[in-house]
């Protein structure tokens, strides 16, 4: 079994208490999920009808389904203040009917607040959540993603390796190595082809509405330069290439073409990416989808499966239950950027899985995901002042101390992050709304007033 499918059930926690866990409470989630999430038999794949960490007991069989709110009672002090916020702001009405929030108090391992914690609805860019944990799992934090040139019958062929940050510099890079190879064999004339096989198709997601593509998202290829929002990638970048090849003095003949690249052609240039942490940081804070869907396709590859929308989601469901021991109940996944609307995840399964952002265990191989998640306030991300957030009298007040996920399609707006109490306990939380017919930046302004409740700034 692959390491990255194996549970742990170390007890430590940031605050440095052991936490005693009852028999199948492993991988990060406590007796509390049962309050949050009705754990019944998960509806998957062969491949996840093996031992997991999130399988029902019976003493979460007998809690499962109490709301949350209904224990408000037991919290007293700042945390009672905050659920009984909580329980008013959810009901503001540019948030709509259908809201789905939790926050957790990772510290103590208790569900704070539930509101419809266990509803799926449509979660936009915190699918990328998911995706990430699943890519860091699997490649691990140092992975590099490769692009290749090699040489063959007159041809030189691009290799796509799923770098999906490759610059017009790396392909000058891999241009001057390729042209000074060709004149060291005496060569001046080549003809020019990409190698895009990595992916398999479709290139395109169940539930990507035509609007979305190629500005949004791009066809899905293992080759594209500059991250170009054009239709085809792979052949824009090969004649990236061809056009830097001919400024060198090479002459390349004919159109470029799609050519698969055999073992025994010559291999000339290779250009290896940044650390897969940093991509994923990348990813985060401008919620790039492109990225997303590359590493989607990686990760399946990683894990030994196609690498298509299918294989990727099936490692990410792997990885959350099997290794992690996030619930999957009523999780549907199509894509790994959330643009899908057929996407539908709880909010618990999404503060789920931040919530193992705040464990030391998992620290190297997720660190990254908390490094990426924007701030509130942070120019450059989505949380940004330019994207008009935490920026209104109840809201501002948690500028840099709010860390969370944006996700934003029609119809449906997502929060989900982290925060510190004035104690420096973690308060992990998630609020998605879908239904909403106030205007997007109502909505926004709405949940960054929920985020700064979970705070406590906003009192």
């Amino acid at each position: 079994m692959p390491s990255w499918e194996t549970q742990h059930t170390s007890a430590f926690v940031p605050s440095g208490r052991n936490r005693h866990r009852r028999t199948g409470q492993g991988g990060g989630t406590g007796l509390r999920r049962a309050v949050v999430l009705a754990m019944a038999v998960p509806v998957a794949s062969a491949a996840l009808a093996g031992p997991s960490a999130f399988a029902a007991s019976h003493d979460r069989a007998a809690s499962a389904g109490t709301p949350a709110n209904d224990l408000s009672d037991q919290f007293d002090g700042d945390d009672a203040r905050t659920v009984a916020n909580l329980n008013a702001r959810v009901l503001d009405p540019r948030l709509g009917s259908q809201v789905s929030g939790v926050v957790l108090d990772a510290d103590s391992d208790e569900t704070l607040w539930d509101h419809e914690g266990a509803t799926a609805l449509m979660p936009a860019s915190n699918v990328k959540l998911a995706t990430a944990t699943a890519a860091l799992t699997v490649l691990g934090p140092e992975h590099r993603f490769t692009t290749e040139v090699v040489y063959g019958h007159g041809t030189l062929t691009l290799v796509g390796g799923g770098d999906r940050t490759l610059s017009s510099e790396d392909l000058e890079d891999l241009t001057k190595v390729a042209v000074a190879g060709l004149r060291k064999a005496g060569l001046d004339t080549v003809r020019v082809a990409v190698d895009d096989s990595l992916f398999a198709p479709p290139a395109l997601a169940e539930g990507w509405n035509e609007g979305y593509y190629p500005d949004s998202v791009a066809p899905v290829r293992a080759l594209v330069v500059d991250g170009r929002g054009v239709q085809d990638t792979s052949l824009d970048a090969g004649q990236a290439f061809a056009r830097m090849l001919t400024e060198a003095g090479i002459t390349v003949h004919g159109e470029v073409t799609r050519h698969r690249a055999g073992p025994r052609e010559v291999p000339v240039a290779r250009h290896a990416s940044a650390p897969l942490a940093d991509i994923v940081v990348k990813m985060l804070k401008t919620s790039d989808n492109d990225i997303a869907e590359t590493l989607l396709r990686m990760t399946a590859l990683g894990a030994g499966r196609p690498a298509t929308f299918e294989g990727g989601t099936e490692v990410v469901r792997q990885v959350l239950s099997h290794r992690y021991g996030v619930s999957l109940d009523h999780f549907e996944m199509h894509d790994g950027s959330g643009l899908s609307r057929g996407d539908r995840i709880p909010a618990a399964t999404l503060a789920q899985i931040l919530e193992l952002l705040t464990q030391p265990r998992h620290a190297h191989t997720l660190g990254s995901i908390l490094r990426g998640l924007p701030v509130a306030g942070e120019a450059g991300s989505t949380l940004g002042p330019e994207w008009g957030r935490f920026d209104d009298p109840h809201s501002s007040c948690a500028v840099g101390e709010v860390r969370a996920k944006t996700g934003t399609l029609t119809g449906a707006v997502a929060l989900s992050g982290l925060t510190r109490t004035d104690d420096g306990d973690w308060r992990v939380f998630s609020f998605v709304e879908n239904g909403s017919t106030a205007a997007p930046d109502a909505i926004k302004d709405a949940m960054d007033g929920l985020a700064a409740t979970v705070n406590g700034c906003w009192a």
